[in-house]
């Protein structure tokens, strides 16, 4: 335990002089970064945007991202190889487990909210008919693997307005 935290402090050190040099930087190490101002980029599977806030999932150490389901969008079945624990930002976000997916399965979580996906275990998320903002903290390296079918979007899955 104790090597684990050492290992957590020490990737925040490592990225902590990138972070001195960020326009949010207050030049002492504290970032304020405005809602507004988060850099969502592209659009990852189906349209959903990612935002690096902290870090990066694909190195070692702490990592937080955000991501921004339009209503609609939805992610496929797949699973993730280190934990994550996500909190609702704005929206709902639906929540399934399991490789086959169904809106009438999901269960929603409102903003303010959090959940825990574990490593290894297959899910799926996205938005209803509001837009969803989901906020995650990890520790990477971290990959993503499909799980099941790909490009489903199940009738039930409410359309964009």
């Amino acid at each position: 335990m104790q090597s684990a935290w050492l290992a957590l402090v020490v990737s925040i050190l490592a990225v902590t002089p990138t972070l001195a040099e960020s326009p949010h930087s207050n030049g002492e190490g504290f970032i304020y970064l405005p809602a507004q101002e988060v850099p969502f980029e592209g659009s990852q599977q189906g349209g959903a945007q990612r935002a690096v806030i902290f870090g990066d999932p694909s190195k070692p150490g702490v990592y937080v991202i955000r991501v921004k389901f339009p209503p609609g969008v939805h992610s496929n079945p797949h699973f993730h190889s280190e934990d994550r624990h996500a909190v609702v930002i704005s929206g709902t976000w639906w929540n399934g487990t399991g490789e086959d997916i169904s809106f009438a399965k999901a269960r929603p979580v409102k903003a303010g909210s959090y959940v825990f996906h574990p490593a290894g275990k297959v899910h799926w998320d996205g938005a209803g008919e509001e837009e969803a903002i989901i906020q995650i903290t990890g520790i990477g390296p971290v990959t993503t693997t499909p799980a099941g079918p790909s490009n489903v979007h199940p009738a039930d899955w409410p359309a964009p307005k």
